[in-house]
């Protein structure tokens, strides 16, 4: 019997620290994100068209008829272009009546009704980037709206940001502008209004200033890179991401790798199983951006698994991260490292990620961050297969991953 315990991860230069047992410590308290959301959200099925009513309920109807519900995913999110392209002569955001014909209230309402919750889309800048009114000098105005309709989440985009040019471009791509005024205004806002309304605050300024050394101060998740483009080569760019900065999640704020595109059929399965198991290990939100009407067995068995879900809402809430195992390779920047681990409450996660090469794979457990030298039980979470011993050896094909949950024997 070995007693697992928690310690540093080993630091690889400009590739990064990995995991710490002790995350930097949270600072916004507002209550929300103890664990990474789970979610959908509209934009990647139909852009601007899923901004609607319909597409709400709908997804929402989905999550319970496909047992989404029931593994723990809840935030039903519309993105970009469900409002009027201009406010009304109070100032206020109205939603499209053609799109909202009940308004935004009844449609929270009924998601509420559901056991589920609702939420929306704005924009730091002057405009969201799909030129819909943004909320730049209307935070406080938003805030109180959007506690009026009874709203739990709040994406925040990074669209016509004030820039070193005139007209403002959408993105504003200037190293010397500093993004974290115009979060923090949003974040006092919301805050404002918590008494009547705790809303979860999503900072979506694609990774600039280093969100991650600040973002926890700001929100209860932040945005690590530029967008997930739905591609392997955005998954790949992500996950590498993720891996130099897993300290930097902790109960109450998490890293965000953006959402998944798991269902949306451009990934192969063994890339679908390596994208959704990374972004849970990583401590990732898990937000669907897939038709729900159309999505696979394979894909749904996927975004169901419920060992790779429990380790993503582990009560530990630390971020797994990448080491360096006698012999093996050293990372390289902008490539998933095959040999990932972290801690959870009641063992240690072990991955072997296959982005760069399938094939056998084998580490001991005394090579293994926050175990030891020892024998252990280990279970491969998409498989079911179940072993144990002082090492674990597994064939992982190309571009998959493997996932154990290690305990002790």
């Amino acid at each position: 019997m070995h007693t697992l315990k928690l310690s540093k991860l080993i630091a690889f230069g400009p590739v990064a620290s990995l995991v710490q047992a002790a995350t930097v410590q949270r600072r916004l308290d507002n209550g929300l994100g103890l664990k990474p959301h789970m979610g959908w959200s509209s934009w990647n099925v139909a852009q601007c068209d899923a901004a609607s009513e319909v597409y709400a309920l709908d997804a929402a109807t989905k999550f319970i008829d496909l047992g989404l519900k029931d593994r723990g995913y809840e935030y039903v999110n519309i993105d970009d272009c469900w409002s009027t392209r201009e406010r009304d002569g109070a100032g206020n955001l109205v939603p499209d009546p053609n799109k909202w014909p009940n308004g935004i209230r009844a449609v929270a309402d009924q998601i509420h009704d559901m056991g589920l919750k609702f939420g929306l889309y704005g924009c730091a800048g002057q405009m969201t980037c799909a030129s819909f009114p943004g909320s730049e000098g209307h935070e406080v105005q938003d805030a109180q709206q959007l506690a009026a309709w009874d709203i739990d989440f709040w994406k925040h985009d990074n669209c016509f940001t004030p820039c070193t040019s005139e007209p403002r471009p959408q993105t504003c791509w200037e190293g010397s502008i500093n993004t974290k005024p115009w979060y923090a205004t949003m974040r006092d806002a919301l805050q404002s209004v918590a008494d009547t309304k705790a809303i979860l605050f999503n900072i979506c300024q694609w990774g600039r200033n280093d969100v991650w050394t600040w973002g926890d101060d700001f929100g209860n998740s932040w945005r690590i890179e530029n967008d997930n483009w739905g591609d392997w080569e955005s998954v790949v760019r992500i996950g590498a991401k993720a891996s130099q900065i897993p300290e930097y999640s902790g109960s109450g704020g998490f890293n965000d790798l953006d959402m998944l595109f798991v269902g949306n059929g451009v990934l192969t399965e063994p890339q679908e199983r390596l994208h959704f198991g990374l972004w849970a290990i990583a401590k990732s939100p898990l937000v669907i951006g897939a038709d729900l009407n159309k999505i696979s067995e394979s894909s749904l068995n996927i975004l169901t698994n419920k060992d790779i879900i429990d380790i993503n809402q582990d009560e530990l809430s630390v971020a797994a991260g990448i080491f360096q195992p006698p012999g093996a390779p050293s990372p390289v920047n902008g490539q998933i490292y095959p040999y990932w681990a972290g801690p959870l409450s009641d063992g240690v996660v072990v991955a072997f990620a296959a982005a760069n090469g399938g094939g056998t794979f084998s580490v001991s457990f005394a090579d293994v961050p926050n175990l030891g030298a020892g024998s252990y039980k280990w279970k491969e979470l998409y498989s079911g297969e179940e072993g144990s011993g002082e090492l674990v050896t597994f064939v992982v094909e190309q571009d998959s991953i493997a996932i154990f949950k290690v305990t002790t024997d």
